[in-house]
């Protein structure tokens, strides 16, 4: 059953992207690099983003993760966009609680959806606003919370030739769930800074900062990603990057970390 449900959601999405038809060719590449570093653009886009963390607990456990993350916008009149952003992990881990082992399979499900004007406000600010969700829907209670949770989130950024500087927030509260695993009041801070050159190539520096208020521990990786946009068929974006654990639980990860990401880009 769990092999069954992981296949189900990768196919899913697969079957997403071999029936999309680019329509996108009216752009430049600057133009849709610097659309993927909006995280609320008007674009169907469906990374698929690796990740690989070591220094785990007592027995220096490692964890090596995808996460499937498609943005869906919708139209809904001509001022307003619902932008839907949800990311999924598909995650192998081991010894990451001791000797706890491996596990494999998938993790909670974070889905947001971004209330977001058509057209950036005054000065250029776009901005989005809305719901985030927390779905248990790990295969392994190792690999994820047990819990339902729900929460705010919101985006702000501003793109300035070949700039782009932001933030995304959001802060999740556990509702329901598995009574004996530990309740879930998390703070999500990510503020990132890309550049995108003329021939599509983009720079970005960011952090994905959680703060886990029952626990009173922050987890804070800097990142640094170089990504390169191409067109063969279908538009898509290649990138490679890493990290360094700035600040981490006892419990881990700790050093530097790893990450590789696809992007396809659809109408």
């Amino acid at each position: 059953m769990r092999d069954f449900r992981i296949a189900s959601a990768v196919a899913a999405f697969a079957l997403i992207a071999a029936n999309a038809e680019p329509t996108l060719a009216e752009d430049s590449s600057e133009d849709l690099a610097k659309k993927l570093a909006n995280p609320i653009a008007s674009l169907i886009s469906v990374p698929f983003q690796f990740n690989w963390d070591q220094g785990y607990g007592p027995s220096d456990g490692n964890k090596g993760y995808v996460n499937i993350q498609p943005v869906i916008p919708f139209h809904l009149n001509e001022d307003w966009n619902l932008i839907s952003r949800t990311i999924l992990p598909v995650a192998y881990q081991h010894d990451i609680a001791g000797p706890s082992g491996d596990q494999f399979g998938l993790g909670d499900t974070t889905q947001s959806f971004f209330l977001s004007p058509d057209k950036p406000g005054p000065g250029g600010l776009i901005w989005g606003l809305g719901p985030a969700l927390l779905l248990p829907t790990a295969t392994d209670e190792e690999l994820g919370s047990g819990k339902w949770g729900a929460g705010p989130t919101g985006v702000v950024l501003k793109q300035d030739g070949p700039w782009t500087v932001g933030a995304l927030a959001n802060h999740i509260w556990s509702f329901a769930g598995q009574g004996d695993r530990a309740d879930v009041s998390s703070t999500f801070l990510q503020p990132f800074l890309s550049y995108t050159t003329h021939d599509a190539w983009t720079f970005t520096l960011n952090t994905e900062s959680t703060y886990d208020w029952e626990a009173s521990e922050w987890s804070v990786p800097i990142n640094f990603e170089i990504s390169k946009l191409v067109r063969i068929d279908k538009q898509a974006s290649f990138g490679v990057g890493g990290r360094y654990w700035a600040a981490s639980p006892d419990s881990g990860p700790d050093g530097f970390g790893v990450r590789a990401f696809a992007t396809l880009l659809f109408p």
